[in-house]
């Protein structure tokens, strides 16, 4: 898996930050689905109820509500595109890349230097950044990201 392509910077690092942030996505996309499912009710304080007419209007647009949800969707399924593809990178990767990405991205305490994280993998420094560009690279390719 050493063959390279030529990835701009920016790409990598924020491909990067989705490693970090898996845990946090994961939450994000339920709540997203949740309000998806059930949109929050709205207070009706403003029913007007037109003379001579049987119509009662509701407050609200529907049609922005509708813009809204779609929108969501657009986002939910865009996240849930980046965690699909981390997953499959992960579930891939043998067990010391792994182990990497528990130490490096997953971790609750994240302050292990390279130096660090190489020790406990038992491998070199420049093998632990390696390897971390190897999965970054892989999780790219996968998202078909430049």
């Amino acid at each position: 898996m050493n063959k390279t392509l030529n990835i701009k910077k920016t790409t990598f690092k924020h491909i990067e930050a989705e490693w970090y942030n898996y845990h946090w996505t994961l939450k994000e996309i339920a709540q997203l689905r949740e309000e998806i499912m059930n949109p929050p009710v709205e207070i009706e304080e403003d029913i007007n109820i037109v003379k001579g007419a049987n119509s009662v209007r509701q407050p609200g647009d529907p049609t922005s509500r509708l813009a809204m949800n779609i929108v969501a969707s657009k986002q939910l399924q865009h996240m849930d595109s980046i965690v699909r593809s981390i997953e499959s990178v992960y579930n891939a990767l043998p067990d010391d890349y792994k182990k990497l990405v528990r130490i490096r991205y997953w971790r609750r305490d994240r302050r292990l230097t390279w130096d660090g994280i190489a020790g406990e993998l038992n491998v070199s420094k420049r093998q632990a950044m390696r390897w971390r560009d190897e999965i970054i690279q892989a999780t790219i390719e996968l998202l078909g990201w430049r």
